[in-house]
């Protein structure tokens, strides 16, 4: 774990670094920002998963997190959303499959297999490593995310709601298996077998019996994609109100897919989660 960048911000350090990763072997960047708090004590963190064509980058430099982390002494771990090199299998002519577009699953299928394991990295080898080498709390951790970030936040809650403090998500991708992107991807990555796409899709994982105490997703209703298909919240929605999830999708108007949507609520975000971390 090597420290490439840190800069001042709101009384803490944004801090980048680069590791080689066992679980999608390959160098992988990711930032942390520090709240001030933690230089007298370990603080609990929030993980953010970005959407496609993102990096760590996207959100710690768009999303105005950090002077909200430093209010209520909350660290920021900002993931990668693939695999990068020059080894790693890609898809450059598409941008919602390969480099940039993980989708937060561990891929089944050649040539993605080798490297495409983001599920592992995000719930398994990152948390273990930086809560190693950084003042965090260890196990006290929260996760959200946006659009393809947003599904990987929620998954990532389902399927190991005992990991995770709290969740939330901003236009997530509810239901995969059910949209073009999903499909597209989850077959390239996890072969023609509907019961491997399903344990990765939040709406069926709800479905099929996981819990969480409360789930917490904000959508703008001027989406693109939502109004494309692509995200699906009423299918999500409808499963958890047939099983009794807690659920809170906040229909946000005028607001479309971007971070100036995110920046807006990011604050009640931070809220939500600062309530079930400490």
């Amino acid at each position: 774990m090597k420290k490439i960048e840190s800069i001042k911000e709101s009384g803490g350090y944004l801090n980048r670094y680069t590791h080689m990763s066992s679980s999608c072997q390959c160098e992988m960047t990711f930032s942390v920002y520090l709240p001030p708090q933690s230089r007298n004590a370990k603080v609990p963190a929030l993980y953010w998963l970005s959407g496609l064509t993102c990096t760590d980058d996207n959100a710690r430099t768009k999303g105005g997190f950090q002077r909200f982390a430093a209010r209520h002494g909350i660290a920021i771990v900002f993931a990668d959303t693939s695999p990068r090199g020059d080894a790693v299998a890609d898809a450059p002519e598409r941008y919602d499959l390969g480099q940039g577009a993980g989708f937060y699953v561990n891929a089944t299928q050649d040539p993605w297999k080798p490297h495409y394991r983001m599920y592992d990295y995000v719930t398994a080898e990152l948390p273990a490593l930086i809560e190693a080498e950084l003042p965090l709390q260890a196990g006290v951790r929260s996760i959200s995310g946006h659009s393809m970030g947003g599904h990987g936040a929620l998954i990532c809650a389902l399927k190991q709601p005992d990991a995770w403090r709290s969740v939330s998500a901003f236009a997530p991708i509810t239901n995969p298996v059910d949209c073009p992107w999903g499909a597209g991807c989850f077959g390239a990555y996890l072969g023609d077998d509907r019961a491997a796409w399903e344990a990765y899709d939040a709406t069926c994982l709800i479905r099929g019996g996981a819990r969480l105490d409360d789930i917490l997703i904000d959508q703008g209703d001027a989406d693109e994609f939502l109004h494309e298909g692509q995200l699906l919240p009423s299918h999500f929605q409808t499963a958890c109100e047939t099983a009794g999830q807690a659920l809170t999708l906040r229909m946000q108007p005028g607001y479309d897919h971007s971070y100036h949507f995110i920046a807006s609520f990011i604050e009640d975000h931070f809220e939500y989660h600062a309530a079930r971390l400490k």
